[in-house]
């Protein structure tokens, strides 16, 4: 009643909160105001991968887990908000598309009023998570590794085979060993985070910095293709104390829910992530109306990102502050190889760069750049190998390739396909055929083009697709150039020479060609903890995720100084 009478509405709301958070539920954080020693975390290493070979007991236990949840669909994943299970009414479903007619889950669909009240769960949630020390927080998260490395592990990877299409090899990568890598590696990152302070103090002073999380809560949009993306953009601004609305792409929503039960099963406070699958464009409609929006993390498209960039801007005076933007988008990377190079290294590294699951890796091979003198070689050896690759249904484990996420997928993928079919200036040497009876099946797809702007060379496919352009051995330079300029994005990259000079040389000139550059290894692939990962130009925002970079972009910091000698006049001896 006081608050309808002597402020808005939606201050109302925020009154309440303190008043529920300050009086009716026990603030737990306000009994720890005692740091009672400098806690050593436990050693940090990325998390070993079973080999899953045949007839080894994790590729027995994880083909039964798959098989179970094949068996057992469709599960049902319900919004989670300020920790309980919410029913909309409006449920959509999550297709498998190795077997597009097979429902792997259904799933509730948040609406307006749902979103609201994740807000406001966040927000009512925010003061005690925040004060809660930061070695507590660490726990949760080293917990939820521990847990998805064990206990969890092969369902967490039958999800993600069978929701997003990948084969044993890529879920252990991502939703098994990346995963855990991110929660463990974010610990150890915002030790690094809250160890920075002033490098001096003036005499009678001490000066210090808080590492304060941002005011508001955070907005996390995570994509199909990695279980482990949607665990980071949920979990690292959570570390550092800021509560957050999380919407998984549609596509893996049954992965992402098992990745929030480990969550809180590791001990995760209610309302700290708010789980609400649902419709893009309604859900962010409602998240960017609100003055408390404090931060957007993001993975998908880069049009997808440029837009939603523009609503926030568009929206710019209702916010408390200006919202940090934190993006990862797409990519048209690239091999290099020098007229050095090793042909039988540059073939294998490229098979597995563009056809590793199905190409759909923002880091993912699209564009080949061949000297003329390696081309016969590389022709007959890449052509040999791409069609021996293995495209087929997930459960049999000698699949290399399973399918794309979707028919919408399917249709622009194949669509790449038929352009290049039908340019004068392009050939397929591999590939090209497609079937869509059973499942989104794709071949892995060479095509050689006269042309190095030709169109497959210049956009994003997200797909098996790879297009090669063969140069004078001698024009080196040009061939960097091309590599540099020919797309606008500027994700992965690599170099295949064996003579340093040109290795270094090209390193230099493709400075800004990608945030990750490689040197005789493949452009994808990078490991939480070695390379951390990110690009610029149309690629997003580069703030290195599995880096302590991006988790300063998650804290707003405050310098402090404290005086312990009195001022005794305020005149200067300059004054005299």
């Amino acid at each position: 009643m006081f608050a309808s009478r002597s402020v808005s509405a939606r201050q109302g709301l925020a009154a309440q909160r303190f008043l529920s958070t300050s009086r009716a539920v026990p603030n737990y954080a306000t009994y720890r105001v005692h740091q009672l020693g400098n806690h050593k975390l436990p050693e940090i290493t990325n998390e070993p991968n079973p080999t899953y070979a045949p007839n080894s007991p994790e590729r027995e236990k994880l083909m039964q887990a798959v098989e179970e949840l094949r068996s057992q669909s469709p599960q049902h994943v319900p919004l989670i908000i300020n920790g309980k299970e919410v029913k909309t009414g409006n449920v959509e479903r999550q297709f498998m598309p190795s077997e597009h007619s097979k429902v792997l889950c259904t799933y509730e669909n948040a609406g307006p009023e749902h979103v609201e009240e994740a807000i406001e769960g966040a927000l009512a949630a925010k003061s005690s998570w925040e004060n809660l020390p930061i070695y507590d927080r660490q726990a949760i998260f080293l917990r939820a590794a521990d847990l998805l490395s064990q206990k969890y592990r092969y369902k967490a990877m039958a999800a993600t085979m069978l929701g997003q299409g990948k084969n044993i090899w890529q879920a252990e990568i991502d939703a098994a060993a990346e995963t855990c890598d991110f929660l463990r590696y974010n610990v150890k990152f915002s030790e690094e985070v809250y160890s920075s302070q002033p490098a001096a103090n003036s005499r009678g002073i001490w000066n210090r910095v808080e590492h304060r999380p941002l005011e508001g809560f955070v907005y996390a949009v995570s994509p199909f293709n990695f279980t482990a993306i949607g665990a980071n953009l949920a979990t690292a601004p959570a570390l550092m104390g800021n509560t957050v609305v999380w919407k998984p792409a549609p596509a893996a929503t049954l992965s992402n829910y098992v990745i929030y039960q480990i969550l809180q099963e590791a001990g995760l406070p209610d309302g700290v992530i708010q789980f609400i699958p649902g419709p893009a464009a309604e859900i962010t409609r409602k998240i960017f109306d609100h003055p408390e929006f404090s931060s957007l993390h993001f993975t998908g498209s880069t049009k997808v990102f440029k837009d939603l960039w523009k609503e926030i801007s568009n929206n710019l005076d209702k916010y408390r502050g200006y919202p940090r933007i934190v993006g990862e988008t797409g990519g048209k990377n690239f091999h290099l190889l020098h007229k050095s190079a090793d042909v039988t290294n540059a073939v294998n590294q490229s098979v597995r760069a563009a056809f590793e699951f199905q190409g759909q890796k923002c880091s993912a091979l699209s564009r080949l750049y061949v000297p003329d003198n390696l081309w016969p070689q590389f022709k007959k050896e890449f052509v040999e190998k791409v069609n021996s690759i293995k495209v087929g249904n997930i459960t049999d484990p000698s699949n290399f390739m399973g399918p794309v996420i979707n028919k919408l997928a399917f249709d622009k993928i194949t669509g790449y396909i038929e352009h290049a079919r039908n340019a004068p200036e392009c050939e397929i040497i591999a590939g090209g055929k497609y079937d869509e009876s059973t499942g989104y099946f794709i071949q892995p797809t060479v095509v050689e083009t006269k042309d190095p702007f030709t169109k497959t060379m210049k956009e994003e496919i997200f797909g098996p697709v790879v297009t090669a352009y063969v140069y004078p051995a001698e024009d080196f330079d040009g061939a960097i150039e091309l590599a540099n300029s020919t797309a606008s994005y500027g994700l992965t990259g690599a170099i295949f020479s064996q003579d340093r000079n040109a290795a270094v040389y090209a390193t230099s000139k493709l400075t800004h060609a990608a945030g990750n550059f490689y040197v005789n290894d493949k452009c994808t692939g990078a490991v939480v903890g070695q390379q951390s990962f990110g690009g610029a130009r149309a690629s997003g925002t580069n703030d290195k995720g599995g880096s302590a970079n991006l988790l300063h972009r998650f804290v707003s910091p405050r310098s402090i100084k404290e005086n312990f000698i009195p001022l005794e006049d305020f005149n200067y001896p300059s004054n005299q």
